[in-house]
């Protein structure tokens, strides 16, 4: 835990949102302070649980370090012996939750912070019929969005920071390849900073368009597409995480496709990519083409994503291949 937090401060793409003030006036704290607070009271609720169990036994975090103090003793020897099943998923296990842990904890600080601050801004906004669209555009949309993730990211934190028999999440693998690794850090800082560098940025998270009734129809509907993003994350419940193989999850969204939330997520990029595509294709058609496959560039990651995740359970997990036999489609019902 010391060392993922030490990496996360030191990287400097976080230096910004560590030095960063959040809260209200009285409370003011740093994102610094949020981390390493948020970690020792992880420490703290942690420690107990281990002196409690009934059945212990070496955890993922144990053998990792086991692993890597056999390395330095003896790194021909630990290279040319392949590691065991279990030393193999503790490390990429511990590598995974050492990314994404301070990652995902500070992004769920953030939506509950923006979410409360635009709550707040909401009640003491004097709403008038001329101040709807005005009103929606400063705070409901920003409200809604970050509270639904804020729940998404919520249940992902925890699947990443607590493995419990009882919860029925433990880790029983770990994607392998360079390739499904590589593919799932490109959509996470700050690795999207090489993402966004080869595909452009021609999305918003906040399309904007001259007539009322059509911006407010497709931000509504961009909502309801990450309500239902937020959803699959839900249905997966405390097996949330990335790249971890934790049990096929057949309930919800995940009845119908096989991968529910890149469909939501992809089709509010598109939702959001239609004012710069408009604006593109009004500049030139070479330009309009370059803004369309920018966002189709991120549509073919997402499907690479889809595509090694389902490799790797199809090839630890037999059941996959029946839950993929009765829910065909893995996008979108009856198409593809």
């Amino acid at each position: 835990m010391a060392l993922a937090c030490a990496v996360y401060w030191l990287a400097p793409y976080n230096a910004d949102q560590l030095q960063a003030r959040y809260g209200p006036p009285r409370l003011l704290f740093t994102g610094s302070q949020f981390l390493f607070t948020a970690a020792a009271g992880y420490a703290l609720l942690l420690a107990p649980y281990f002196f409690v169990r009934s059945d212990p036994e070496a955890c993922k975090s144990l053998r990792f370090f086991e692993t890597v103090l056999r390395f330095v003793k003896s790194p021909r020897a630990t290279l040319a012996a392949p590691l065991g099943h279990e030393s193999r998923v503790a490390v990429l296990a511990t590598l995974l939750k050492a990314f994404f842990a301070p990652l995902m904890a500070m992004q769920l600080m953030n939506f509950c912070v923006g979410a409360l601050a635009n709550g707040h801004a909401i009640l003491h906004f004097g709403l008038t019929v001329d101040d709807l669209r005005s009103m929606f555009d400063r705070y409901i949309f920003w409200l809604v969005l970050q509270a639904i993730l804020f729940i998404d990211v919520l249940i992902f934190t925890v699947g990443y920071l607590v493995e419990s028999p009882r919860l029925g999440n433990q880790i029983r693998s770990v994607d392998p390849t360079l390739r499904g690794w590589a593919v799932a850090l490109l959509c996470y800082p700050p690795f999207n900073i090489v993402t966004g560098a080869v595909l452009g940025s021609s999305t918003s998270d906040f399309p904007r368009f001259n007539d009322t009734t059509i911006h407010l129809t497709m931000n509504v509907m961009l909502l309801c597409l990450m309500v239902v993003y937020a959803s699959a994350a839900v249905s997966l419940g405390w097996k949330a995480s990335n790249l971890t193989h934790r049990g096929i999850v057949t309930r919800g969204a995940y009845a119908f496709v096989r991968h529910p939330a890149y469909t939501c997520k992809n089709l509010a990029w598109w939702i959001g990519a239609v004012p710069m595509v408009s604006a593109a294709f009004a500049q030139s058609v070479l330009g309009g083409l370059q803004a369309l496959l920018s966002v189709g560039g991120l549509t073919a990651l997402y499907l690479l994503r889809a595509l090694t995740e389902e490799d790797h359970l199809r090839s630890v997990d037999g059941d996959y291949a029946s839950y993929a036999e009765r829910v065909r489609y893995r996008f979108i019902p009856g198409v593809v």
